[in-house]
């Protein structure tokens, strides 16, 4: 049987705690992460000039939903590195990193051809894509080469992967973002739709009648890509860039940034590499009842639960939901009736 091998970020991780348990590797390095300074750009003090296409709700104009640029900015800034991220299409961003007129981009896809030019960081998200179809369609495919036939909806321009892109016999339908695709969908002009698990997420949490009553959702990825930040490598500190940054968006993970800026409720990822997952509350307060809804920030939680919920607060592991201490335990809690998730992240117009 082969081992599956760790990510660039959990070896590094596991590397630091392995002779510690479990807890107190968890503690380490959650205090480590925090005790980091600020990353010295002492040979090119300027600012990190990023590019992003409009894909709501990882990357849009500022003041508009755009999650993932709002992660890679604030890990940024912890680090001491100053960013700003321009929309335009995408074919600019890659002409604009070519010719050095961009130094980067905050959510890109990985692939060999990027990795010539480009330092990627560690994976901070996990796209994972999606059936949707009309209400009363069948979605429970487990590979897009079932589809063959059909007319899918894709929103164009990225570059999805063999799981899509070499899909024999499906008939994609390229639209400019989601809206367009559910438009389609809804008109029938295509029986199905590819949406990224978080917009689903979104659309359940706050369009939920709608979507209940207008669409069949899928349940299993058809296609898994990672999400990165990657700069120039010919840029000066790319690398310590890059270190900077991978360092505080794991921080950011286990503080709860992360679940706070998604506005997912709780999150579970594996925080410190020893293989056990953790869940992570977006704040300090977790409510008066036990998390319900989780999401999986890479989608790579075992199939076997563990016995009891690890869940971390403030750096601490609690074995459970009855060993958190009563003081974290106040009314605001994601899966109370009266949490608020904030402002409308994403929506649909059905």
């Amino acid at each position: 049987m082969q081992t599956k091998q760790p990510e660039p970020l959990d070896r590094d991780i596991a590397a630091i705690s392995k002779r510690h348990s479990p807890r107190w590797r968890a503690l380490r390095t959650f205090a480590w992460l925090l005790m980091m300074p600020g990353l010295a750009m002492a040979s090119d003090p300027r600012e990190l000039r990023l590019g992003s296409d409009a894909w709501p709700p990882f990357t849009e104009e500022a003041g508009r939903q755009r999650v993932a640029i709002q992660l890679v900015h604030t890990a940024l800034e912890r680090a001491g590195i100053n960013a700003t991220t321009t929309i335009v299409d995408w074919k600019e961003v890659e002409a604009g990193i070519r010719e050095g007129e961009l130094d980067g981009s905050a959510a890109m896809w990985r692939t060999d051809r990027r990795e010539k030019d480009l330092v990627f960081s560690a994976p901070y998200l996990e796209n994972r894509l999606v059936l949707v179809g009309r209400k009363g369609s069948d979605v429970g495919f487990t590979r897009m080469s079932e589809l063959a036939g059909r007319r899918v909806a894709a929103v164009g321009r990225y570059a999805y992967g063999d799981e899509i892109e070499k899909a024999v016999g499906v008939y994609f339908v390229n639209g400019r973002n989601d809206q367009e695709n559910l438009d389609k969908l809804l008109a029938g002009d295509v029986e199905y739709m590819l949406v990224e698990e978080l917009v689903v997420r979104y659309l359940l949490t706050y369009q939920p009648d709608e979507t209940a009553a207008k669409l069949e959702i899928g349940t299993i990825p058809l296609a898994r890509r990672t999400l990165h930040l990657a700069v120039r490598k010919d840029l000066p500190d790319a690398e310590a860039i890059i270190t900077a940054f991978n360092k505080e968006i794991l921080g950011m993970i286990a503080d709860g940034t992360c679940s706070e800026i998604l506005q997912v409720g709780w999150i579970r990822v594996d925080v410190d590499g020893d293989g056990l997952y953790e869940l992570v509350p977006p704040g300090e307060l977790v409510g008066t009842v036990p998390p319900g809804s989780v999401y999986d920030v890479f989608g790579k939680a075992p199939e076997t639960p563990q016995e009891k919920e690890r869940i971390l607060i403030q750096g601490s592991i609690y074995e459970g939901w009855d060993a958190i201490p009563e003081r974290y335990k106040g009314p605001a809690g994601p899966n109370d009736p009266a949490f608020k998730h904030g402002t409308t992240l994403f929506s649909l117009k059905f």
